[in-house]
């Protein structure tokens, strides 16, 4: 089954879909594997064995509609541990939560199980994701698998090491600055931020939020094609939720250009200090494009200042409440969040949505003459895991924990899809990736894009270090 488990989602699916392999086959399959070697990394530190089990059998049994599992059919995935999975330990990462058990799935986890995916455990995460680092007081440290001494990145690190070790064959993160991104471009997968509300979630106590959303990650881009068709959709619980395309984005991925037009800077025009590896490695991919590759990009100056203002309000609106309960209990970083939302006034965030809407119009005029705009998608390679954050990178200090996240967090605020990309591996064998970056609502396009660059660069199916399938090392 290892060979099984080492393939893409969309050849699993086909599998299950055939009948040469059986739900429940597969799901044990993962859940054994996360027994074998799960203790090197600690990506799933929950697992739902029965739980999912049973829904594989009632897949095989025909107790789930055909028409209901037909994305799918009985595919095992992990969910973050930020997204409620019913009758199953839900901890946020915060020993506050250490003991909960959800009464009801998110409203991700229920669209993918209603597609025919089954959850087999639940992915480490910072607590509160708040961090790029995935470790907490509840579970401990995930590592790398391509070096367990260095970090997955986060805040979906848990769901990152366990698609790249083969403990599942696909996953949900979220990314308010880059959670699905950078433990994507540490880890040599593929991680989705979708425009918002195009993944619609509940439950929330902050439903017109644009910058917090959830979103898949996948092996290669025709796996996350897949997961997102699962995902997208339209919800009365969400009311900014909108109906999926008409064409599903599996299908869309034939648009093929015979040229991309391409607008590249790796540090987003100077707004971050970049690794000169990871400058390097992906100046070396973009040169194998057959692109026009255009260096003049939108002035993304003004936005570190604009995320960190609108996100420490959104710490105050979400996670006040805690800091007046259990402030004893949460990690600093969370603390210091809610402490500098607490201290902005109004004209502060008024000044932050004003400079917003500049930039979202000029991307909107730029992707009029362009059809991604690509950086890196971390500026330094997996860092070890006892360091909390990247608080240095040459002569520049990083003023927070979260400061050496803007090549992503400047995107998340624009409201345009973006994504990781493997682009290949330095000097140490750590992986790189690639942020490709789409215009407004347009995943089907990014999506394409990303697997015309994906086929060029020949990084289709990611590689990992052969010693994670080898469970006796």
């Amino acid at each position: 089954m290892d060979e099984i488990l080492a393939a893409s989602a969309c050849e699993a699916v086909a599998l299950l879909q055939t009948g040469k392999v059986s739900a429940r086959e597969l799901c044990r399959a993962a859940i054994d594997r996360i027994n074998a070697i799960d203790s090197k990394f600690n990506a799933v530190p929950t697992l739902c064995a029965d739980r999912a089990l049973a829904a594989a059998d009632n897949i095989d049994q025909g107790k789930i509609e055909p028409a209901d599992r037909g994305w799918l059919a009985g595919l095992p995935i992990v969910v973050k541990d930020l997204h409620h999975v019913a009758g199953v330990k839900t901890t946020f990462g915060s020993p506050i939560f250490k003991d909960h058990v959800s009464v009801h799935s998110s409203l991700i986890v229920e669209r993918l199980e209603q597609h025919g995916a089954v959850v087999i455990g639940k992915s480490n995460t910072p607590e509160f994701g708040a961090g790029a680092n995935t470790f907490n007081e509840v579970f401990g440290i995930t590592r790398n698998p391509f070096d367990p001494a260095r970090t997955p990145g986060g805040s979906s690190g848990g769901s990152a090491a366990a698609l790249a070790t083969g403990m599942a064959f696909g996953a949900t993160g979220t990314d308010l600055g880059g959670s699905l991104r950078t433990p994507a471009a540490f880890c040599n997968v593929v991680g989705l931020r979708p425009s918002p509300a195009r993944v619609p979630r509940w439950p929330s106590v902050s439903p017109f939020q644009t910058l917090d959303v959830d979103g898949p990650m996948a092996r290669n881009v025709t796996d996350l094609a897949l997961l997102l068709d699962a995902m997208a959709g339209a919800d009365p619980r969400d009311p900014l939720s909108y109906p999926p395309p008409d064409q599903a984005y599996s299908r869309s991925l034939g648009r093929r250009q015979a040229k991309l037009r391409l607008g590249y800077s790796p540090d987003l025009g100077g707004i971050t200090p970049i690794d000169p590896a990871i400058r390097a490695g992906i100046d070396a991919a973009i040169a194998k494009l057959d692109a026009e590759i255009d260096t003049d990009i939108p002035d993304f100056s003004t936005a570190p200042e604009i995320f960190q203002t609108l996100r420490a309000g959104l710490y105050v609106q979400e996670r006040a409440p805690l800091l007046a309960s259990h402030r004893d209990l949460l990690k600093p970083d969370v603390i210091w969040n809610i402490e500098k939302g607490e201290a902005l006034n109004v004209s502060d965030i008024a000044s932050a949505e004003r400079s917003r809407a500049e930039l979202i119009a000029a991307l909107a005029d730029y992707f009029e003459n362009h059809d991604l705009l690509v950086s890196a998608a971390a500026i330094v390679p997996p860092f070890p895991v006892e360091q909390r954050f990247v608080a240095k990178l040459g002569d520049h200090q990083f003023e927070s924990y979260i400061d050496w996240l803007s090549i992503t967090f400047a995107i998340s605020i624009t409201g345009c899809p973006a994504m990781s990309l493997p682009c290949g591996f330095d000097e140490n064998g750590l992986p790189m990736g690639l942020q490709l970056i789409g215009p407004p609502r347009g995943e089907a396009q990014l999506l394409a894009a990303a697997l015309q660059i994906e086929q060029t660069l020949n990084l289709s199916t990611p590689s990992v270090p052969d010693t994670v399938w080898d469970k006796s090392a």
